[in-house]
């Protein structure tokens, strides 16, 4: 259960320093993308962003709440991936791509429809389907729920999921304790906006009369996003999203990389090995924070040691399956 070969930065201590130098200290190498609308069903879109790799499997990338191609792990993780010589590709959730989307509704961290989407669209027009994905945070809760869902039905051969939240409620009530609130002040002012913009040109479905006014995400999830995605409230939600629930069905070979001191996510919603599926293995590192997991001795010579661990994991199993 332990990360194998991670050693926290040790001028990185406790959950947040490893945290804030991932995502705001770090300028990880970029690959130019090619940006692509995929129509869904329902009239809407999301917008995908290819790495230029023409040939080699297909890695579907789902990245974590608000975020996007510029976020620095998403960034990190595309350019290894094309190093390595895998053809990747971002999904951006909808909204997430700096164009509002077209629908009242928006993502949630259980919505699993929109990946099944882009990958059956990506089988028909490539005739195979995405060999792995990949999901950050939030994203990897879709990816994880999905998974789950599918069990032997899944269309990928393997996945990765890093800083999951895999308990909702849990962690929202985390994030509204101690330092923790930095995060979900600093994730909400961008849900407050992006709600406040989208709806100035045309009416919105809910009666919010100020999106700033909620201010921790179980407000802003029981006003917002439930109504919005058809739950009752905040609590049905989180129950009905969490992937916590879905890990004992998933029947592919799955890496779940995680800090026990992440500051997302408490202890007790981290699932223990009675939980899991015999074909999931969850790495479980003593530090690292929230998709952090940075490595070295020195700040300028600084490791990070999480793209290396999921180009491993995916060459392993694209190995395995080369051999027969």
């Amino acid at each position: 259960m332990r990360a194998r070969d991670f050693t926290p930065a040790p001028w990185l201590p406790g959950p947040h320093l490893p945290t804030l130098w991932a995502s705001l200290c770090r300028r990880p190498p970029s690959v130019p993308l090619t940006l692509e609308r995929c129509e869904l069903a329902d009239g809407d879109f999301v917008d995908l962003a290819w790495t230029p790799a023409p040939i080699g499997p297909c890695v579907v990338v789902l990245h974590g709440l608000e975020g996007g191609r510029h976020s620095p792990s998403v960034r990190a993780l595309l350019a290894a991936l094309h190093a390595a010589g895998y053809r990747a590709v971002l999904m951006h959730f909808r909204g997430c791509s700096g164009e509002p989307n077209r629908r009242d509704r928006s993502y949630h961290a259980g919505d699993t429809g929109d990946i099944a989407a882009v990958c059956a669209q990506i089988g028909q027009r490539d005739g195979r389907l995405p060999f792995a994905a990949v999901g950050y945070s939030l994203g990897g809760n879709v990816l994880l729920k999905w998974l789950g869902e599918k069990g032997a039905r899944q269309p990928l051969t393997t996945a990765v999921a890093v800083s999951v939240p895999f308990d909702l409620a849990a962690c929202a009530v985390r994030l509204n304790q101690g330092a923790s609130r930095f995060y979900q002040w600093h994730l909400l002012r961008s849900m407050q906006a992006k709600f406040a913009a989208k709806f100035r040109a045309r009416r919105a479905p809910l009666a919010v009369p100020n999106a700033r006014a909620l201010t921790t995400f179980w407000a802003f999830d029981d006003a917002v996003t439930a109504p919005l995605h058809g739950f009752r409230d905040a609590a049905e939600y989180y129950a009905r999203s969490s992937s916590r629930a879905w890990l004992a069905h998933i029947a592919i070979p799955t890496l779940i990389v995680h800090a026990a001191n992440d500051p997302f996510v408490p202890a007790s919603a981290i699932p223990d090995a009675r939980e899991l599926a015999p074909r999931v293995t969850l790495e479980l590192a003593a530090g690292g924070g929230h998709v952090g997991f940075v490595a070295g001795w020195l700040p300028g010579r600084a490791r990070y040691w999480l793209e290396a661990r999921i180009v491993a994991h995916l060459d392993a199993v694209r190995a395995e399956y080369a051999a027969g």
